[in-house]
């Protein structure tokens, strides 16, 4: 069968990876067409070829949108035009919303093509207002976290949960990871030896800095991050460097400072940490899953006006993976008028070993763990996709 898939992010390109890849075990004649990127270029292989990269759609932001908009549109209009002509048996979206909500509406309004959705978009944190679009123009959705169930069921809408890739991602890397941490220590300091504003990995236990993977994150939460852990001299500091962030903006406030920094080896040294400040995201969901205690970090502008607005406006309790899917506080979150060095400084004391606070907050790991369950999600969706997509040929004839 044909896929199609639109992806407008790195982490959607690493999950919609591994679903084709899936896809290939269960259906040996899996074709594939994306706007995606290489991740997902190296798991279609020869099956499939890439429209457009997803580095030409990933504009967040109104001023970067506003800016880009053109593009934007362009590549709307080709991928409407590309769908239409490859004549795919399914269209599959993972996430970006903005840009595959419009797509999907298209395929609906225009083909008999169906679509689905892998990792569902965040409707219930805000602008559950698209619902209306998910129920006219999704004809299935796998969703990755096990509380979206409730939330579509309250809409009468019927989706499919598959397990978390991210689950299932640290459970593989922990699986195989062997390194002990000299040999961790060995192999960054060795790479990052001609950088002399990085201080060297030391035998000291581990404070983990994940201050985000986008620029404006960086800036806002890795000062305070590294003046509250600078606190606890008997540990040392170490960076977890973004990808796609140039090691410029990273010079700026670790030099000098008895930081290190590891280069995309996140989940190495999440293996090695004591604790971590962990800027909200996907990251506070690895840091829980890797068993590591960690303060939820967040800083914002005008953080009255988004605490209000986070009370009033917002449809959730929480900003962190790890408590949205226990439905509780497992971590403290630290955000907008709560977001200080002091604060920081403070939670992060109560963590480190010995403390009730820790041995606590490992026990709510389990049951984030216990509630995620250990499904594969992209072999649960993959054999889900090529069921639905058999049945609807045989009922079509």
């Amino acid at each position: 069968m044909k896929y199609y898939f639109i992806v407008g992010e790195a982490s959607g390109d690493l999950h919609a990876s591994h679903l084709m890849t899936s896809l290939k075990k269960s259906d040996s004649d899996a074709r594939f067409r994306f706007f995606g990127g290489d991740m997902m270029l190296s798991s279609a292989g020869d099956s499939g070829e890439m429209v457009r990269h997803y580095k030409e759609l990933a504009f967040m932001g109104f001023v970067p949108v506003l800016l880009h908009l053109p593009t934007i549109l362009r590549n709307m209009r080709d991928c409407k035009r590309d769908i239409v002509a490859w004549k795919p048996d399914v269209v599959i979206l993972v996430d970006y919303p903005g840009f595959n909500l419009k797509i999907a509406k298209y395929v609906k309004k225009n083909t008999d093509i169906p679509v689905y959705y892998y990792i569902s978009p965040k409707i219930w944190a805000w602008k559950e207002w698209r619902i209306k679009n998910i129920r006219r123009d999704i004809a299935e959705m796998f969703s990755i976290l096990p509380f979206e169930i409730d939330f579509y069921k309250k809409h009468n809408y019927k989706i499919h949960y598959v397990g978390n890739p991210t689950a299932d991602e640290v459970r593989s890397f922990r699986n195989e990871y062997k390194e002990s941490f000299e040999d961790f220590r060995t192999r960054h300091n060795t790479h990052n030896a001609s950088d002399s504003y990085i201080t060297a990995i030391d035998e000291r236990p581990v404070i983990a800095l994940l201050a985000g993977s986008r620029r404006q994150e960086i800036a806002d939460n890795l000062p305070a991050m590294i003046e509250a852990a600078s606190e606890f001299p008997e540990y040392q500091m170490i960076v977890a460097g973004a990808p796609s962030i140039d090691d410029d903006l990273y010079k700026r406030y670790i030099k000098g400072r008895g930081v290190s920094i590891v280069r995309n080896d996140t989940y190495s040294l999440l293996s090695h940490a004591t604790a971590a400040l962990v800027t909200s995201g996907t990251a506070t969901l690895e840091t829980a899953l890797f068993g590591v205690p960690q303060v939820v970090c967040y800083k914002t502008p005008l953080p009255h006006i988004i605490r209000w607005a986070f009370n009033h406006l917002l449809s959730v309790e929480y900003i962190s993976l790890v408590n949205l899917i226990a439905s509780r506080e497992v971590v403290k979150e630290l955000m907008a008028d709560t977001f200080s060095v002091k604060n920081i400084r403070e939670v992060l004391g109560t963590l480190l070993p010995g403390s009730p606070e820790r041995n606590t907050m490992l026990s709510g790991y389990e049951e984030v763990r216990s509630i995620l369950g250990d499904m594969s999600a992209p072999n649960t969706a993959a054999s889900l996709i090529v069921s639905f997509l058999s049945r609807c040929k045989k009922d079509n004839g």
